[in-house]
Parts: C-alpha cells; structure tokens; sequence
C-alpha cells in the first residue's frame, strides 16, 4: 500500500534531492567536495547547508532545511495568511552557483513545501540563471528544458511560470531583470488546475531534478581562455546586481529572516566579490552593451 503523502514524506524526498544534486555537481567539478554544516533551529527544525568552492565554482551552496514552530506575526503579514494559524511547517531545497570563470552563468533553484496547522499548504519554487554575458543558444537550451520539464504535467504551465519569473526577478529600482528568467511558481496548492498534493509534489520534484540537466552541460563546457580583466570587472558588477535583488527584493530571504532562520545559509546565496561603480556606463556596441539590452521581460528564449 503506497504511504500517505505527509510533510516528513516530502521533507525526506527534498533531503534526498540535496544528496543527488551535490553529487552530480561535485562530479561536474573534478571531484571537489562539499563541506557540509548541520545546524539546528532554536524554534524548531534545522538543515543541511553544503558549501562548495571548487575548480569551475567559486562559490555554490546546496541548502535543505525542514523548520518549524510558531509563525512569527511578521511573517504571517509577509505570507499574507491568517494570523491566528500559529503554527508553520516549512522544507525544501535551495541552491546558488556562483562560477569562477565570467563565461559561466551564475544559476538559483529552490523547490519549497509551506504547511500551516490549519491545514492551508502549498508548494513554490522555480529555477532561474543569471549569465554575466547573455548566450542566445545558451538561453534556448535552458528555457527549453524548463519547458519539457513543466509540459510534462501541464500544457499551459511554462508560459505561466516563464511570466512569473519575469515578474519576480526584476529589480524594479534598475529597471532591468536579474538574468534571462526561467521559471516560478508558488501557492500551489491541493485544486490548483485540478491538481492533488501528490501531483504537485511531483512537479516540484521534476523541477528540482531538471537542475542538473540545465547546469552541469555549462561546467563541463570547456572554456580554455584566461578572463581579461574586463570580462571580471563586469563579472563583479553584474554580481552587485545580484546582491541587490537577493537583499532588497527576494522573498524567502525576507522570510528566513523574518522567522529567525540561520543568518549564514539564507545569506550563502551573496557572491564571493562584488563591485559597485558609481553612474557605470557599458560602451555603445560592446557584449556588456548587448547584455543589458536583452535584461527584458517578455522575451521568448524559444
């Protein structure tokens, strides 16, 4: 008789998805191991945080965490959700991979469960890549993959969720979007578009499983050229635009704060370096030019 879906079910199959993706990527990078860090939380739970800084990434962190306790009133406005609902249950998976070599796109996945005591549940993730330099063929081969991943269990759910991460990754204060998109989604809950629990969790699974497939081609892509110094300055700008979408806009960053979450692994996503140049100014014609011009909402990568 298959078990009944519950939150322990799903949190040990997102601790499982931790364990796949850091062999595959550990792989990927000649071997380099991850340094791992248990931790507990005073409210309630605790994760996994593994650390890599390796050959072809300079700094990446493969997060799971399964927290719970009472839900702060801050968070709950945060969550928008009622209030009187004390009690959260939260797990899943988050990842960012900084790369050493500009060449290489720095990449962001996360698969979530959210779980209140009054029965009110939810799934929410999505993965996005951020290249310094914006690769045409580079962007068709990763929207595309989001796409089988997501026609595999709703026809109309990629062009959904392309658009919400538009809308989500966008630095509103820059007017431009943190990278080349992807796919995002959250409050799918148990009806949505006719969809059970299982069905949901199955998506966020698949997800989740698309990570590899998506990331490890670009690391075992050879890049033989030392970076100018050009190409590491822009490195580092485009870094600072990172940091100021995870810092100023980023909702699960404001929520692992917010509900007294390990200050080290929600801050693990901020790059090794990053640089601030004031009023900087790309040069009419350059790659660093026709990157920015393509940092849009709306456009189709296929």
């Amino acid at each position: 008789m298959k078990p009944v879906l519950d939150k322990h079910h799903i949190a040990e199959a997102f601790r499982g998805l931790q364990d796949e993706i850091c062999t595959g990527l550990s792989k990927a990078d000649g071997g380099t191991p991850f340094q791992e860090d248990n931790w507990q939380r005073a409210g309630g739970g605790g994760g996994r945080t593994r650390l890599i800084n390796g050959q072809k990434i300079e700094k990446g962190g493969v997060n799971f965490s399964e927290v719970y306790g009472k839900l702060p009133p801050q968070a709950a406005q945060s969550l928008k959700v009622d209030s009187s609902s004390s009690e959260f249950f939260a797990t899943g998976v988050s990842i960012v991979l900084h790369p050493r070599h500009p060449r290489r796109p720095i990449i962001h996945m996360n698969v979530r469960y959210f779980e209140l005591d009054n029965g009110v549940c939810w799934f929410g993730g999505g993965i996005d890549m951020t290249p310094h330099y914006v690769d045409l063929k580079q962007a068709a081969s990763f929207h595309q993959k989001l796409k089988d991943c997501c026609d595999q269990h709703h026809s109309d759910w990629y062009k959904r969720f392309k658009k919400e991460a538009d809308d989500y990754f966008f630095i509103p204060h820059r007017n431009e979007t943190r990278g080349i998109g992807g796919i995002f989604y959250d409050r799918l809950s148990p009806g949505y578009d006719g969809k059970s629990l299982a069905e949901l969790f199955d998506f966020s699974l698949a997800v989740g499983r698309t990570f590899l497939p998506c990331y490890v081609p670009e690391l075992d892509k050879p890049i033989t050229h030392t970076p100018t110094e050009a190409e590491l300055k822009w490195q580092r700008l485009r870094r600072g635009r990172y940091v100021e979408f995870n810092l100023v806009w980023d909702r699960g960053t404001k929520f692992g704060l917010t509900t007294n979450g390990r200050t080290e692994s929600i801050l693990m996503s901020l790059p090794p370096q990053a640089n601030w140049v004031y009023d900087y100014k790309t040069e009419e014609g350059s790659e660093e030019a026709e990157t920015l011009a393509m940092l849009k909402k709306g456009i189709s990568w296929i």
